[in-house]
């Protein structure tokens, strides 16, 4: 009985229940915006790769030609399994990889006298290093080798 109505009240309220993958700030989507009209792409992709020393560093690189194509000629696809996030008129793809790490990470960029960077404030994040460059998530196991 109790199932049936979570499942009722789950189908009336749709998607809307569902966890943003990634929310950016005006600066991020300014910055992106910024570095998809140099490139004339659509959008970029953002993933993670096992390295540092804490097991994992995001990755955010202009979405790749599918097929082969050149570059002039290239159609930014999404990939099957893709998640596209549109936040403030900027499209992000994220590798189906890299997502149960991400789900609910805010992208923010800061340009200071410093650095100039975009950083990530990952809610999944269960540790990282002390420059900052990696993190690790329970979802991680390579972490803790």
């Amino acid at each position: 009985m109790a199932s049936s109505f979570l499942a009722a009240a789950a189908q009336k309220a749709g998607p809307s229940l569902r966890r943003q993958a990634l929310t950016l700030t005006d600066a991020a989507a300014s910055r992106i915006r910024s570095l998809l009209q140099q490139r004339q792409r659509s959008f970029l992709r953002l993933g993670v790769k096992a390295r540092g020393c804490n097991g994992l560093s995001y990755t955010l690189n202009y979405a790749a030609c599918r097929g082969g194509l050149s570059s002039s000629s290239c159609r930014n696809e999404k990939g099957k399994f893709d998640e596209l996030v549109e936040d403030k008129g900027v499209k992000i793809l994220i590798d189906p990889k890299a997502l149960m790490h991400v789900i609910g990470t805010k992208m923010d960029f800061v340009d200071d006298k410093l650095r100039s960077e975009f950083i990530f404030i990952n809610p999944n994040s269960k540790g990282q290093c002390g420059c900052g460059e990696s993190f690790m998530t329970t979802n991680n196991p390579g972490a803790s080798k």
